[in-house]
């Protein structure tokens, strides 16, 4: 037998983790002296300690180490195990690129710009919302009141509230200089009947949503545009579908295209490229 200090510089392994596998289980000395509580091993104990070594290596938690060195696993179900730590460990490596892949465009816009954008933009998902909307042509995004209008006059007529901010979906594929298509909704959970102009529908849900959000005014919006659009080039993805304007906090005065307090979210489904 060899005490515990010894078996640490022969493994190289502290004892500290030694002691850590006893109390785990993985380990156990083959002997504890019952006066100083001096730990023991032997050398034969060498296998099991690389056995559990080389499975940690391998990404295995101790608990998973602890029930593969209590079963008698054949070599089928040990090839199952490890195809599954394969696909985690690819899963983790992916998501590490696409890490990298965001720190290296932002280092770019930084070298370029010579500045911190203002506006970071995160990926998350959308739940699945019903809304009362109105669709129609207009000039140039800030002459949609008409829509909102005609909207907010017919919830009004049904007594029936918005249960989140609303937002305004943008149907043209490319940018425009006029004649925007433009979708005014207003989030709901009251049964309301369509009317007329009004439809009443239920938008899926967006698994990957790029958001951003601008605080102040309308006329200075497109900031934010470039800045997500750019983001969206430059980590990889695609846009899949309209973007929305969610306003979070309207202007004070309905239409007020300078309120500096105004905050919107910009969301445009994303997909990677």
């Amino acid at each position: 037998m060899i005490r515990i200090g010894d078996f640490s510089r022969l493994s190289c392994v502290t004892i500290k983790a030694l002691r850590f596998y006893d109390e785990m289980g993985l380990l156990k000395p083959v002997h504890v002296d019952r006066l100083n509580g001096y730990r023991y091993y032997e050398y034969a104990q060498l296998p099991r300690l690389h056995r559990i070594l080389a499975l940690k290596e391998l990404g295995f938690s101790l608990e998973e180490i602890g029930r593969l060195l209590e079963g008698d696993l054949s070599a089928e179900q040990m090839r199952g195990m490890l195809k599954l730590r394969q696909a985690d460990v690819r899963q983790k490596v992916q998501e590490e690129a696409e890490r990298l892949q965001r720190v290296e465009q932002r280092l770019r816009q930084i070298e370029q710009e010579d500045s911190m954008s203002k506006y970071d933009v995160v990926i998350k998902k959308v739940e699945s919302i019903k809304v009362a909307s109105v669709r129609g042509v207009v000039p140039t995004p800030p002459e949609q009141g008409g829509l909102w209008q005609e909207l907010g006059e017919y919830l009004d007529s049904q007594r029936v509230r918005a249960s989140a901010p609303c937002f305004a979906l943008y149907h043209d594929e490319e940018h425009r200089e006029r004649d925007w298509d433009i979708e005014a909704c207003e989030p709901i959970t009251d049964a309301l009947p369509p009317s007329g102009n009004v439809k009443v529908r239920t938008l899926p849900a967006v698994e990957t949503m790029a958001c951003t959000v601008h605080h102040g005014p309308f006329v200075t919006i497109g900031e934010a545009y470039d800045a997500i659009l750019k983001w969206v080039d430059g980590n990889g993805y695609r846009v899949t579908g309209p973007c929305r304007e969610v306003y979070l906090q309207p202007p004070q005065r309905r239409g007020d295209q300078d309120d500096p307090t105004t905050v919107t979210e910009i969301q445009f489904p994303v997909a990677k490229a």
